[in-house]
């Protein structure tokens, strides 16, 4: 598959522009009822994402292409398939490569 399923990318499930960590990519959530969420990225260009904080843990996975996440200043290249926790309070950030779409599991409400 090169896209997400089009039940994934539903106009209602689009993450607002101001809620997003990296300029220009296209990202769609679902929230569980706990508050929990789960959100959907897919990335046109290579682009940054700023450093932030959760105060959650996060899980994510990639799904195709090539994210570097930076944690607290050490960098970590996920390709398909590989997986990466990150604590709830850790400085993160990243890059990615254009076609990169990735998968990521947040402990709490990420998108408002």
């Amino acid at each position: 598959m090169n896209d997400f399923p089009g039940f994934m990318k539903r106009q209602r499930n689009i993450v607002p522009e101001n809620q997003q960590n990296t300029f220009d990519i296209k990202g769609c959530y679902y929230t569980a009822e706990d508050g929990s969420q789960m959100a959907f990225w897919t990335c046109f260009q290579d682009r940054v994402s700023k450093e932030h904080k959760h105060d959650y843990d996060e899980y994510m996975i990639c799904v195709s292409g090539r994210y570097t996440v930076t944690i607290d200043g050490k960098k970590f290249i996920l390709h398909a398939g590989d997986e990466l926790f990150i604590p709830k309070g850790t400085l993160q950030g990243g890059e990615c490569k254009a076609g990169t779409r990735t998968i990521h599991a947040f402990g709490g409400r990420r998108i408002q």
